[in-house]
């Protein structure tokens, strides 16, 4: 098992990597929860899919992938667009509510947004403990490598049973929602105790 982090600067180095992980984001988002986002060439992404973001890809030797992560500085501009839970609040985005955290989205360059977690309801069972504890490494060291100190993601409302689990100290920072789904809260992931 493999995790790369993907750039527009590298993807040019990993082959169909990054076409794998938008097909398997359309697997999970669009197939699997029947979410309504927009898709092309059997792949789903949006408009935070920019040279601004990174892409963590969790995967086997020939690139299939079984997991993946996105990440997005809160300092990211793409026309009228920021990140996802800042537009959200903004009134920018009609799927989501624009009341889904207490305070005003933060801006900073140390802050990152977390978005498009998933792991394929396909990955074998016996490699799912696995491909989360590679997810939440290659997250955290990637964040932390991007120069965040916190991290700012819409996770399951469930968050405080596994995110102690997987080592992360989390902050719940809007209600609990139901979005799509299920239910849902905004939380802030701080990464100052993985500095090293």
């Amino acid at each position: 098992m493999h995790t790369t982090v993907l750039s527009f600067e590298n993807l040019h180095n990993h082959g169909e990597l990054f076409a794998n992980l938008f097909r398997a984001r359309k697997q999970s988002f669009i197939v699997e929860k029947q979410w309504n986002l927009p898709e092309a060439l059997d792949m789903e992404y949006d408009q935070y899919d920019t040279p601004a973001s990174r892409w963590i890809a969790i995967h086997d030797d020939v690139g299939q992938v079984y997991a993946g992560i996105r990440l997005t500085p809160s300092t990211a501009r793409c026309g009228i667009y920021s990140y996802m839970i800042r537009d959200a609040q903004r009134g920018l985005l009609a799927s989501l509510p624009t009341d889904l955290l207490y305070d005003e989205a933060p801006v900073d360059p140390n802050i990152w947004e977390c978005t498009r977690v998933f792991v394929l309801h396909s990955t074998p069972q016996s490699l799912r403990r696995r491909v989360h504890g590679y997810m939440v490494g290659a997250m955290v060291k990637s964040a932390r490598e991007l120069g965040a100190t916190q991290l700012i993601a819409i996770t399951p409302a469930n968050w405080p049973r596994w995110y102690g689990r997987c080592g992360l100290t989390a902050t719940g920072i809007g209600p609990v929602m139901f979005i799509d789904d299920g239910d849902y809260q905004c939380v802030q992931i701080d990464l100052s105790t993985k500095m090293h």
